[in-house]
């Protein structure tokens, strides 16, 4: 019975690791498709946030859910950003996520 539940446990944490997001593709996906507006390191450039309201990323606390909402569904002046589906959504959270120092 210990070995079932320790295989279980085992199998449980490494399904959780293969989902996790991806940081570094993440890294790859905002260079691409958000860093002219959020700037390259989460701090938008002061022109951009003024006329569109951009937060800080650096300073400014965003759930997953709030993140991939704005990505996929737009937010204010921001547009949903089509080029981001699937796994790449998770993975431009993670790196957003990385960003609040």
């Amino acid at each position: 019975m210990r070995k079932i539940l320790t295989t279980a446990a085992l199998a449980a944490l490494c399904s959780t690791a293969a989902f996790a997001a991806d940081t570094k593709a993440g890294k790859d996906v905002y260079d691409k498709s958000c860093k002219t507006c959020h700037g390259p390191t989460g701090t938008p450039p002061a022109g951009m946030a003024k006329a569109m309201g951009i937060k800080d990323f650096t300073t400014t606390d965003f759930s997953d859910a709030q993140i991939k909402t704005a990505v996929t569904e737009g937010k204010g002046k921001m547009k949903p950003v089509a080029a981001v589906t699937g796994a790449s959504v998770d993975n431009v959270a993670a790196y957003v996520k990385s960003l609040k120092k």
